[in-house]
């Protein structure tokens, strides 16, 4: 039974080790993609900035989890059986693209409004947003953008074979989520230090304004691309 299981482990090392450049290149492909500042990005981004550390990482851990659904749906090979549905993929583009134009709206609006005394005390006295609902804004950021199945499903089909064990499978996976987690918290912590938040209310209306028109940008283009 042993030398049964000891030889299936020999197996699974040898089909990685076989195919470690392609792994290798799922990985790249991950990790640019994630570094990429793409509507989730921005969310981590403004969230740290704006309300802090706390609220960075949850926003951060809001938008893993959404890469981690995905992630998993490519793995057991849900993501392909929702390419052929192609209601279902519209209902989420037009969703996603939807939440991020209200994104845009708030960040647009916050940017119009004046620098005064009042307004920046009335900011800071408003009630933080949880932690629970920051965290479930970052999921719905991620969960609502059909590019990311696409993303998943080309990493899979990049870093495994047809029939990979599941060693493979899990080594190609769990690096790309590790390599997310690093990338998703790094961002939040960066961007809550001290010099980022005074940076931010030196500049706040531009960063708003910038971050709104990013933010629009990526809505319109999620309702009006090709899926």
């Amino acid at each position: 039974m042993l030398r049964l299981s000891h030889r299936g482990e020999l197996r699974a090392m040898s089909e990685i080790a076989q195919h470690l450049p392609q792994v290798v290149a799922a990985y790249l492909v991950y990790l640019v993609a994630v570094m990429s500042p793409g509507p989730a990005v921005m969310a981590i981004v403004s969230t740290s900035i704006a309300e802090g550390r706390r609220s960075g990482l949850a926003m951060a851990a809001g938008v893993f989890a959404g890469s981690f659904t995905w992630a998993m749906a490519a793995s057991i090979g849900l993501a392909t059986v929702l390419t052929h549905y192609a209601g279902v993929l519209h209902a989420v583009k037009i969703a996603g693209g939807l939440y991020l134009l209200y994104l845009a709206y708030k960040a647009l609006r916050s940017a119009s409004r004046p620098d005064s005394a009042r307004h920046l005390a009335a900011v800071e006295a408003a009630p933080a947003r949880s932690l629970k609902r920051t965290f479930l804004l970052g999921y719905a950021i991620h969960l609502t953008n059909p590019k990311a199945i696409f993303a998943w499903v080309a990493i899979i089909s990049l870093g495994l074979p047809d029939g990979a064990s599941a060693q493979a499978v899990a080594l190609v996976v769990g690096g790309c989520l590790l390599t997310g987690l690093t990338v998703f918290t790094s961002y939040a912590v960066l961007f809550s230090t001290g010099p980022a938040f005074r940076a931010y209310r030196a500049a706040r209306r531009g960063i708003d304004a910038t971050m709104g028109v990013l933010f629009a940008a990526a809505g319109i283009k999620l309702l009006t691309s090709r899926i």
